[in-house]
């Protein structure tokens, strides 16, 4: 069954997930960084165009295999378009070997009580149904962190555990993703509380079902430990939160059975400009960099 193939993949974790989810507020900075101005674009449709072109030449490079690469997640429209004439999540597994997600949430309520809470997700139902159908294993919901709040974190942990839960019942494994900005004063204050009520909601997860987390590199060593380790977690992965990609991965060496699923950090130093050998060569020196930060514990 290609669900348990994928879960085993996911466990072993012998790489890393590529985040490929940027949305159509993160695109222009995206495509910024990627060489491609805002005025090489009229339109929506044009800048989505021109992102799904980067996710194409990043999926299709020779260097983007599941040996190093376990998963990727997918932005809604990448799943819905085709990579080198087959469906993306159909590509990405048939081809590439590499487990697919989906990006679900629709962004961030403004902040309170030192969080920012997921919007609402219309049409959340049929979008997973959509998405086991086009062969995706499991979806990825991010939230905000902004201040060591107990109150905001814990309204922030439920949401996500109650979306989690949802995501499970449609038989899809949820990403649960409750970021903690790498700027805060009180980022190992947040981290702590963080912890405590992740351990607490996994009390939630219905038996014999597995949730994933996605987790800023903590300032504590090894935090996290408890986490990687629960049965009821598949696999607890890192984002890079801003941190320059040496930074990233040195941090998440030193974190015991984390591995990345970073986004910034994986396009760092790829163009639109680049000729495809240059262009392979780049991504397959970040891609060897992200993957040995990821098994290194």
């Amino acid at each position: 069954m290609t669900n348990s193939q994928m879960a085993d993949k996911i466990r072993a974790g012998q790489g890393f997930i590529a985040a490929l989810d940027q949305s159509g507020g993160s695109t222009p900075k995206a495509l910024k960084l990627y060489g491609v101005e805002e005025n090489a674009y009229s339109s929506d449709a044009e800048m989505f165009d021109l992102i799904h072109g980067m996710r194409g030449r990043i999926v299709s490079s020779p260097s983007f295999t599941g040996e190093r690469v376990v998963g990727a997640i997918l932005f809604e429209m990448t799943m819905d378009r085709e990579i080198g004439g087959k469906p993306s999540a159909k590509a990405l597994w048939e081809d590439n070997n590499v487990v697919p997600f989906l990006k679900i949430d629709k962004g961030l309520e403004d902040e309170e009580h030192g969080v920012q809470l997921l919007k609402p997700i219309p049409g959340l139902d049929a979008l997973l149904a959509r998405a086991v159908q086009n062969g995706i294993f499991g979806t990825k919901e991010r939230s905000v962190v902004q201040a060591a709040n107990p109150r905001g974190i814990r309204a922030l942990v439920q949401q996500q555990f109650q979306l989690g839960n949802q995501v499970l019942a449609a038989g899809l494994v949820p990403i649960i993703e409750p970021e903690v900005t790498i700027s805060i004063a009180d980022k190992a204050e947040a981290e702590q509380i963080l912890l405590e009520e992740i351990t607490a909601a996994l009390d939630t997860v219905p038996a014999g079902q597995q949730v994933m987390l996605k987790l800023t590199l903590p300032e504590k060593e090894n935090l996290y430990k408890s986490l990687v380790d629960d049965p009821r977690v598949m696999k607890v992965v890192a984002l890079s939160g801003g941190y320059s990609r040496n930074e990233a991965n040195a941090r998440l060496s030193k974190n015991t059975g984390m591995i990345a699923s970073f986004s910034r950090a994986l396009t760092e130093g790829l163009s639109a400009q680049q000729a495809d050998a240059d262009f392979d060569a780049t991504l397959d020196v970040t891609i060897g960099e992200i993957h040995a930060a990821s098994v290194a514990g």
